[in-house]
């Protein structure tokens, strides 16, 4: 539903809407880098993609915009929040 949003919303640059694009057919498809069959590290993978598109795009828009369109708990977003800001920390 996110990443829906966000492709959908105007303040989303170009770039980080053709990310998000290229991710939901990853997601979606049986062929990832690491096969959804071995346990845990089948999810990992797919986790990690995730983490790194919502870090780009707050890099880029700031979390206002992620934390506005976020579909679900006040919980969640903060996980989420969190983990593209140590992701976004290491990338540089």
């Amino acid at each position: 539903m996110l990443f829906k949003r966000l492709l959908r919303d105007p303040r989303v640059p170009r770039h980080a809407k053709v990310a998000v694009a290229l991710l939901i057919p990853y997601l979606v498809l049986p062929f990832d880098l690491v096969p959804d069959f071995i346990p845990v590290a089948g999810q990992i993978d797919d986790a990690i993609l995730v983490v790194a598109a919502i870090a780009h795009i707050t890099r880029r828009t700031g979390c206002e915009v992620i934390e506005e369109l976020w579909p679900g708990s006040e919980r969640g977003l903060g996980v989420i929040l969190a983990f593209a800001a140590s992701s976004g920390r290491r990338a540089r």
